[in-house]
């Protein structure tokens, strides 16, 4: 054959092969394009507009747990970083869920931020979408799991404090009765039996007064309350108390006007305060009680001679049952109740209780309320006062007076 002719057979035959190279790539290149098109993560339109209104923090995974939808919420509680699930107990149950498409509920404590110094805790949902999709639903609950808490605690606690008086109680009464022959142990063994029962109705009191706070709306059944009036009538329920110990109490000071709120409150918290400062007082001392009225605040400040707060203890000392000195506060009759009282008192009514104390130098209690300027003459409320302790203001002035000279 013609070399020629074999030439121009084997180009046709390279020409005829390059063409269908490049065909055949070009085919490759858009049937990778078609299958990347449904390869890329979507969701229903349904799905989404449930999604959107769902009111709950939510995160869409795929089948390998990269993340395709999550709202501002999931990335708020640091369930989502980027594209990826933060926390290796969503990607297992996202994991157990795809296994067996079997909805999954659990609450869980996760670290929060990224150096996990605080946590969440999350009621979670985890549940196949679209067939292709896990969603994972997320309410938080950190909120509710400490009120728990702290009311187990409070229970707890409760039920520790009362156990003492009352196992004591029951002691003394076996005491008594052994000793029915000896009067001087029946005496003896019938004063304690009196301490101990005091102590438990003053308990139990405090429990009952701290219920009750806690139930009545301030805000709405509030009214204006004279404050210098209500100083004067918790000292001087006192007044006996540390009379007989010889601890002086002197008042000073005015406020302009009347605050907002209800004045059993007001004056529980008080009594509290000053019997406080008498409790822990040395014999011989004086406790002060000022009164002031300072950018739109009626203050309050109770100060003592006594042995004075630690600086690692004040943050604590309103805390419920916490006792700087339990042992003192057994025998002063203390509860561990009538701070936390006095403080949670203040807070429904807007203003803050501070402390300053220095060990050695005693402490001062500090009550800021806000004052009520709009109060008209005359309404100002004397209830704080029950018979037969009632007396109207001008007899609260001249007591007032008459404890400053």
């Amino acid at each position: 054959m013609d070399p020629v002719i074999i030439g121009l057979l084997c180009g046709a035959v390279g020409l005829f092969i390059g063409v269908a190279s490049m065909l055949a790539f070009r085919a490759s290149e858009r049937s990778r394009a078609v299958d990347l098109a449904v390869e890329e993560p979507t969701l229903t339109p349904g799905a989404a507009e449930v999604l959107s209104v769902i009111g709950r923090a939510y995160v869409v995974v795929d089948a390998v747990d990269g993340v395709v939808r999550a709202n501002p919420s999931a990335y708020a509680f640091g369930l989502v970083r980027g594209h990826s699930l933060v926390h290796a107990e969503l990607a297992e149950l996202t994991g157990s869920v795809r296994a067996d498409g079997v909805i999954l509920e659990r609450r869980l404590e996760l670290s929060r931020g990224p150096l996990g110094r605080s946590s969440i805790v999350v009621e979670v949902r985890v549940a196949p979408l679209d067939e292709e999709y896990i969603l994972i639903l997320a309410d938080d609950r950190t909120d509710l799991t400490r009120t728990e808490a702290m009311r187990h605690d409070f229970v707890v606690n409760v039920s520790h404090e009362l156990k003492t008086p009352v196992g004591a109680i029951s002691l003394l009464s076996e005491a008594i009765a052994d000793a029915a022959e000896d009067e001087d142990a029946v005496r003896r063994f019938a004063g304690r039996l009196g301490v101990e029962s005091t102590r438990l109705a003053a308990l139990v009191q405090d429990i009952i007064e701290f219920s009750r706070l806690q139930a009545k709306d301030v805000v709405q059944e509030g009214r204006a309350v004279d404050l210098e009036a209500l100083v004067v009538d918790a000292v001087d329920r006192l007044r006996l108390t540390a009379e007989a110990r010889g601890i002086e109490i002197k008042v000073g000071g005015h406020v302009r006007n009347p605050v907002h709120g209800d004045p059993d409150q007001l004056l529980t918290a008080v009594r509290n305060l000053v019997d406080n400062a008498v409790r822990y007082s040395p014999e011989g001392t004086t406790v002060g009680v000022g009164l002031a009225s300072r950018d739109g605040l009626a203050q309050v400040t109770v100060t003592d001679q006594g042995m004075g707060i630690p600086p690692e203890e004040q943050e604590r000392v309103f805390e419920r049952f916490y006792r700087v000195d339990a042992a003192r506060s057994r025998q002063t009759g203390g509860t561990g109740l009538g701070l936390s009282i006095v403080k949670h008192v203040v807070r429904n009514h807007g203003g803050e209780v501070t402390l300053w104390s220095e060990p050695g130098r005693g402490s001062t209690f500090t009550i800021r309320l806000p004052e009520w300027e709009d109060a008209a003459p005359g309404v100002l409320d004397d209830s704080a006062h029950p018979a037969p302790e009632r007396r109207g203001r001008a007899a609260a002035a001249a007591s007032r007076k008459e404890l400053s000279a």
